[in-house]
């Protein structure tokens, strides 16, 4: 049985005067799928995702979600989905828990929502205006949470969250996703969107350079390695991928695109007294990848 698209957009265009935002851009987003969106700040994500939530209207192309048009159906398929937009907006003098029984009203109560409080770390007693920028950022993933929606729409969700609470909501998510929930997410984070993403489609410059499974994604890691040994520093890493960008006393420095493990491997054969890994910046992957 063919696996059902929930999204499905082709050709999509909305300029800004001179500025082409999004370019003539085409990708379909399966049911149950945590689909990625990547790419660095100001390349179209955010664009994007208002014309998916019907916010922004394209220049050319269309938007279809669960088989219907975006624009015209847009009050009926808002029932169905959950959305955290990039700079959430709330009612400064309401609490965080008068947020979410206004939501309640206008659809249903709901089960969840006490829970995700309680996930989130969220005291809902204070009023917004005196959040911090993450406390707000957990109001907006409950409220686009709460309705157990069939499709989650969330611009860079764990913006602004410490490391626990991003793993929390990573393990919300893949629990959403495994109950049938299809989830659309943008992000700027190469590590995030390998963690929890099926697929990532990777957006620069407003054109979608290429829609790779995570596994592809992986291998289109750069990293830097810097090694130090007991005794003077091998000059032997003649490998697919690895480049010597540095050599000093007891020391090398090496440039590995793709697959790390056979260098470490071959690094097994030496004492070592320090090793340093670091990835290149996503900016550089897409320059090294996608030129």
């Amino acid at each position: 049985m063919a696996e059902e698209t929930v999204i499905k957009v082709k050709n999509l265009k909305k300029y800004f005067e001179n500025t082409k935002a999004v370019d003539g851009i085409s990708f379909d987003v399966k049911k149950g799928e945590i689909f990625g969106f990547l790419g660095p700040n100001g390349a179209g994500k955010t664009t994007t995702i208002r014309c998916l939530m019907d916010l922004l209207r394209p220049d050319a192309g269309t938007v279809t979600i669960f088989g219907l048009d975006a624009r015209k159906a847009a009050p009926q398929l808002k029932k169905k989905m959950g959305y955290l937009p990039g700079e959430t907006g709330f009612y400064g003098n309401w609490t965080g828990a008068e947020h979410i029984r206004f939501v309640e009203k206008l659809s249903r109560p709901s089960p969840l929502a006490k829970q995700l409080v309680k996930d989130f770390e969220l005291d809902a007693k204070f009023k917004v205006k005196n959040l911090s920028s993450g406390n707000r950022q957990k109001l907006g993933l409950i409220l686009a949470l709460m309705k157990q929606p069939e499709l989650l729409i969330l611009d860079e969700p764990t913006l602004g969250l410490d490391p626990l609470l991003q793993n929390k909501t990573y393990e919300i998510l893949q629990e959403f996703a495994a109950n049938g929930t299809t989830v659309f997410m943008s992000s700027h984070n190469l590590a995030e969107v390998e963690r929890i993403c099926w697929r990532v489609g990777i957006i620069k410059d407003g054109k979608l350079i290429s829609v790779d499974s995570v596994r592809e994604l992986k291998g289109k890691k750069i990293y830097n390695l810097t090694a130090r040994f007991s005794q003077e520093a091998p000059e032997d890493f003649a490998m697919p991928g690895v480049e010597i960008t540095k050599k000093m006393p007891g020391g090398v420095v090496l440039r590995i695109k793709g697959d790390i493990n056979p260098v470490l491997e071959k690094l097994k054969q030496y004492e070592l007294t320090d090793i340093e890994i670091a990835h290149e910046s996503l900016e550089q992957v897409f320059l090294e990848f996608y030129k």
